[in-house]
């Protein structure tokens, strides 16, 4: 006997005539029944459910987060969003430009002159018929009420026979009563007139800038990326999406000015008052989809009604607008824009409602070359596919 018993072996210890070096067995393997694989596979997935709610709600308040932002910063941020959208319209005149040697400045100086030129003449040929509208608009409204007493009249009728058998003894007709007049103060006017010439001349001073120093900044945003393929993706991206935003809000006004000029040769042939007004206001409404189609539809109508007394011309210029719009909507715009810049009329009115809640009216106004040009830029950018083929019509 030696004095050493085999239980006191370690059991890692390696039997008797095993090979030196060899690696020791474990005294008993763990066996792994299917239940733990279950439970275990559970487990992840639970863990992936909940990292999927932590991110999806993670995402949710960094939505909000924006759109809380964007609507306290809307005083910086429309000036911006409208100088990028215009000089994004203007930057192919002074690309071509370039390539026949003209500097960058110097087109686009000439281009802002311009510009400048176009919208004091807009305004001051505008101006006056705007001004002597909302002068007498009271007494428009005074004088257009007496106009719809053969719609209002039969509907008191109704009203009184219907409290006559309610009540027991027929109303009084209350023709005491005049319409209130609506007062406009002309002292807003002036006293709103520096906000928006700054306002105006803010936007023409990004543009200029925009147009003078934008590919310098592309170009140094693309000097940025790691390597040359990066460099040469981020150029293409950019190319491609500064090309196809550029067209369409080039196409986009070029459409929404046809329809005005077209609206104010048709009022002119019917001899309504400042047709050029008018048609200027269907201009800017046909940027707001749908919307802008019936305010101008409604408007027209209001003007036909006060300009004729008889019915059947006071509805001539509406419905020849109704016409137009739905000709230039359902054909014109389709068959020039094409179909990869076509929206869904739900997302349409989704973003309207978003951004004209958010921004009022500019809102309204930017909404759609907002989404149109976020799908052109989501069809580029890799993961961003799926919103492009949400807003697809």
């Amino acid at each position: 006997m030696t004095g050493i018993e085999p239980a006191a072996l370690p059991s890692n210890a390696p039997a008797a005539g095993a090979p030196q070096g060899s690696v020791p067995a474990p005294a008993a393997a763990a066996v792994v029944t299917p239940k733990q694989i279950t439970q275990a596979t559970q487990g992840v997935h639970r863990l992936r459910g909940h990292m999927r709610a932590i991110r999806a709600t993670l995402n949710a308040l960094l939505i909000l987060a924006l759109l809380y932002t964007v609507t306290i910063v809307k005083a910086l941020v429309i000036p911006l969003v409208l100088a990028a959208f215009i000089g994004l319209a203007l930057n192919p005149i002074v690309a071509r430009g370039t390539r026949h040697h003209i500097p960058r400045w110097l087109g686009a100086s000439v281009l802002m002159i311009t510009l400048m030129a176009g919208i004091v003449t807009g305004m001051s040929m505008l101006a006056q018929p705007a001004a002597s509208w909302l002068h007498s608009a009271p007494s428009t409204i005074r004088s257009f009420i007496p106009k719809l007493e053969h719609i209002t009249r039969p509907i008191e009728a109704a009203g009184r026979a219907t409290q006559t058998l309610v009540n027991g003894h027929p109303a009084r007709p209350d023709n005491g009563q005049s319409p209130s007049d609506v007062a406009f103060s002309v002292w807003d006017v002036i006293t709103n007139a520096p906000k928006v010439l700054a306002a105006v001349l803010t936007v023409l001073l990004l543009v200029y800038f925009f147009l003078v120093y934008g590919d310098l900044i592309l170009r140094r945003l693309v000097e940025i990326a790691p390597s040359f393929g990066y460099k040469r993706h981020a150029v293409t991206i950019v190319r491609g999406i500064q090309t196809e935003v550029s067209r369409y809000i080039l196409t986009t006004v070029v459409i929404n000015a046809s329809l005005g000029l077209v609206t104010a040769s048709m009022l002119l042939l019917l001899h309504i008052p400042d047709p050029l007004l008018w048609g200027t206001v269907a201009m800017f409404a046909n940027f707001i989809p749908y919307v802008g189609a019936i305010v101008t539809t409604t408007t027209l109508l209001l003007v036909g009604l006060v300009h004729f007394n008889d019915v059947p011309h006071a509805l001539l210029p509406a419905l020849c607008f109704a016409c137009i719009t739905a000709v230039e909507g359902n054909l014109i715009a389709p068959m020039i824009l094409g179909r990869r810049m076509r929206v869904s009329p739900i997302a349409i009115l989704i973003w309207l409602l978003i951004w004209g809640w958010l921004w009022g009216v500019p809102g309204a106004l930017l909404a759609v070359p907002m989404l149109t040009s976020f799908k052109l830029i989501a069809e580029r950018v890799r993961g961003w596919e799926w919103f492009a083929r949400m807003v697809q019509r």
